[in-house]
C-alpha cells in the first residue's frame, strides 16, 4: 500500500544586512540572505516535514517544533524532519518531488548538493528526489524576490511486518 501527501512552506528573506545564512535542504547557499523564522527557516525541510505529517497524521511544525526551537533552542530543521520521520512507524518514504518558487537564488547551481543532502536525510538515492524551480513569472511575492515557497509531494510505502 502506498500513501502520498503534499507539504508546503514559505518564508520571507531576512532584512538587508542580516548575517543569517540561507539553508535549503540542509545546504548552505552562499551569496543570499537567510529566511526569516525562529528556526533556520529551511523551507525545503519544512515542506517535506509537513508532507511527512500528511502521511502520519502527526503535526510536527507547530507545537512540537516550537517547543524544540523556543524552549530548547534547537533551530536545525533537520531535527524537525527527523521527528516527523520517526512518526512513520509503518511507512517508508520512497520518493520526494519538490517545486521551489523564488526569484533568488538560482537553484540550478545547487540542485545536486540539495538532492545529496536530502538523500542522506531521507535514506533515498538522489534519483528518488525530483527538484524543480521557477520564478512563477514574477506573479507572486516569491517570484518578485521577497522570499521562497516550496511544495513537497512525498510517496511512502507501507512496510510489511516481518514475523
Amino acid at each position: 500500500m502506498f500513501k502520498t501527501a503534499i507539504g508546503q512552506d514559505s518564508h520571507r528573506f531576512e532584512p538587508e544586512g542580516s548575517n543569517k545564512p540561507l539553508l535549503l535542504g540542509g545546504v548552505e547557499i552562499p551569496g543570499c540572505r537567510g529566511l526569516m523564522g525562529n528556526s533556520d527557516a529551511d523551507v525545503i525541510l519544512h515542506a517535506i516535514t509537513n508532507a511527512v505529517s500528511g502521511i502520519s497524521g502527526v503535526n510536527i511544525l507547530g507545537k512540537t517544533a516550537d517547543e524544540l526551537c523556543l524552549k530548547k533552542g534547537i533551530t536545525d530543521s533537520r531535527v524537525y524532519l527527523k521527528k516527523a520521520l520517526d512518526t512513520l512507524t509503518n511507512y517508508k518514504v520512497t520518493h520526494v518531488s519538490l517545486s521551489i518558487e523564488g526569484k533568488r537564488p538560482n537553484i540550478e547551481a545547487h540542485i545536486r548538493d540539495i538532492k545529496n543532502s536530502l538523500s542522506e536525510l531521507l535514506s533515498l538515492t538522489p534519483s528518488d528526489i525530483g527538484l524543480t524551480a521557477t520564478t512563477g513569472e514574477g506573479l507572486s511575492e516569491f517570484g518578485r524576490g521577497n522570499g521562497i515557497q516550496v511544495f513537497a509531494l512525498i510517496t511512502a510505502q507501507k512496510i510489511e511486518n516481518k514475523q
